[in-house]
């Protein structure tokens, strides 16, 4: 989404300054903490998705980029397709045993 239609945090929608845009501090961007002190969670869910199974790694802290990685991490080695957004990642199919394997395995001990 473009800087100018993006949603600010302080609700202002439309002004007369000429800096307008450049007048709220920018956000940072989040560090991504090492894989041992990661609380992922696994699960399956079907909601809103017609019936079809997919497997949700959910609760990664970190940086939008770091998540995309694994998500591909794990998207690659269950040889499916999915997605990685908003601290949550989607595997489509029944993959949590092994995904939980997996990540226990990179180092990300306190999965569950």
């Amino acid at each position: 989404m473009s800087k100018k239609h993006s949603a600010r945090p302080d609700g202002l929608a439309y002004s007369t300054n000429k800096d307008f845009f450049n007048d709220f501090p920018a956000e940072e961007d989040a560090t991504t903490l090492p894989p041992a002190q990661q609380k992922l969670r696994v699960k399956l869910d079907t909601k809103q998705r017609a019936g079809k199974v997919v497997t949700l790694v959910d609760g990664f802290a970190g940086s939008a980029d770091d998540l995309e990685a694994l998500g591909k991490k794990l998207k690659t080695k269950c040889g499916t397709g999915g997605s990685a957004k908003d601290g949550l990642i989607l595997i489509q199919g029944d993959y949590k045993e092994k995904v939980v394997g997996w990540l226990r395995d990179w180092g990300y001990s306190q999965t569950k």
